[in-house]
């Protein structure tokens, strides 16, 4: 089995590190947050308007999902409290210090007509914030463009901070470390594994973010449901896969649902951070597996979920459970005892699958996708332990597992762009 070298080692594991990270709430509401909270940094003192421009795909992703700690739904409580109690120096917890004393502060900036949201006008990245706060003749602004802590741009009056801005066409093609399905398989499989150890805390805080949500009221509680109703027992049993979609789906149902309680991402998303984590944790847990095979395998999930988000991009009509999901096949194949040639036929199945399941924005309903795309990577991955694989005959699936995959994400990134559009239209026009 070849081996990477040091140097191509420590380049994937800064990738990684860069990619995931712990989030609060839904990860566009909270960018959006953490982009206001710039401004008002920048400004120096409490805004007394805050104008917030967005691409569509973060408006979609933004509209329908709770804010922690605040019992609120959207975007306007998301700016008011970036505002007010964010910190930029949280990255994505930026709004971990809300109290309702700020909650009612924010509800009276919003009832008074002090934050208004707008869509971007003209070419802009998929991911595009621009916040602007102003107070007393002084206005800041900040920019956010490309990843959800990219920050561009900011000045305050005509003093610019930092402008690197740049041309959405060439920031596109900055993808960062090349990789390969093989080179994934080869990082997570041969890699000294005290250079792995540090992705455990995606198991950490992705289960205690299930366990908590299995305690409370968040979402539609699709994960007690699974867990506890009578009719899904007589349906699905007390099995190792009603216990993967069970904890994947609580921890999608609080994260969903504004439950103060931070998850680990990747690649900017929550849920994928969760897709990509608890189906392989709750796997070995049942299975027995070694905290060494789980490290492997929680490699192998999210560099493949990174790897691919490499050519879909951070937002677009695909829904990311799809890319998650992938990643976890993966790993439940390597659990499974797989090697690269079924971790090939597994990415090989999902593709055939999956594939075309819409993003309509963060919301609770969320953890049904992720339910659905749980159940999927676990067929796809018993297919391929029996030698089963959808072959280059059938629809977008190709011999080169790498070539199936840029197929996947050709049609997210560009032949479902209509279908973003419409998608906002509907959601818009309800």
């Amino acid at each position: 089995m070849p081996k990477l070298s040091a140097e191509c080692r420590k380049e994937i594991i800064d990738l990684i590190n860069r990619e995931v990270v712990p989030a609060m709430g839904c990860t566009e509401p909270v960018a959006v947050s953490l982009c206001t909270a710039m401004a008002a940094e920048t400004l120096g003192q409490q805004p007394e308007k805050i104008e917030v421009f967005l691409s569509p795909n973060v408006l979609k992703n933004a509209m329908g999902v709770g804010i922690p700690g605040t019992d609120m739904i959207g975007l306007p409580i998301a700016i008011a409290l970036g505002a007010l109690v964010g910190k930029t120096a949280y990255q994505l917890e930026v709004l971990k210090d809300v109290t309702p004393e700020a909650v009612k502060c924010g509800r009276e900036m919003i009832e008074e007509g002090r934050v208004k949201v707008g869509v971007k006008e003209g070419d802009c990245e998929t991911l595009y914030i621009e916040a602007q706060a102003s107070a007393e003749g002084h206005k800041a602004t900040a920019v956010i463009s490309g990843s959800h802590t990219n920050f561009v741009y900011v000045a305050k009056d005509e003093q610019v901070v930092l402008d690197n801005r740049q041309p959405a066409s060439i920031a596109g093609e900055q993808k960062g470390v090349e990789l390969t399905l093989r080179k994934v398989w080869d990082f997570a499989t041969t890699t000294p594994i005290e250079e792995l150890r540090f992705i455990l805390e995606a198991r950490r805080l992705n289960k205690a973010a299930a366990d908590e949500s299995l305690r409370g009221e968040w979402g539609h509680c699709l994960g007690r449901t699974v867990k506890e109703s009578a009719g899904s027992r007589k349906i699905m049993g007390d099995t190792i896969l009603s216990h993967m979609i069970s904890y994947t789906s609580a921890a999608c149902d609080a994260r969903m649902g504004g439950a103060k309680i931070p998850v680990m991402s990747n690649s900017g998303s929550g849920n994928q951070g969760i897709v990509s984590t608890l189906p392989v944790v709750v796997y070995a847990e049942d299975t027995g597996a070694t905290e060494d095979q789980l490290i492997r395998a929680l490699a192998l999930s999210h560099l493949t979920v990174i790897y691919i988000k490499q050519s879909l991009g951070r937002l677009s009509a695909l829904c990311g459970c799809v890319v998650a999901s992938t990643g976890s096949s993966c790993g439940i194949t390597y659990l499974m005892g797989g090697d690269y040639r079924e971790v090939a036929m597994t990415v090989k199945n999902m593709v055939a699958t999956l594939t075309g399941m819409i993003c309509d924005g963060a919301k609770p309903s969320c953890a049904l996708k992720l339910s659905s795309s749980v159940l999927t990577a676990v067929m796809a991955a018993t297919m391929a332990m029996e030698q089963r694989c959808v072959t280059a005959y059938e629809g977008i699936v190709d011999d080169d597992v790498d070539k199936s995959i840029l197929n996947l994400t050709t049609i997210g990134s560009r032949g479902m762009l209509e279908t973003d559009r419409m998608i906002l239209h509907i959601m818009t026009h309800k």
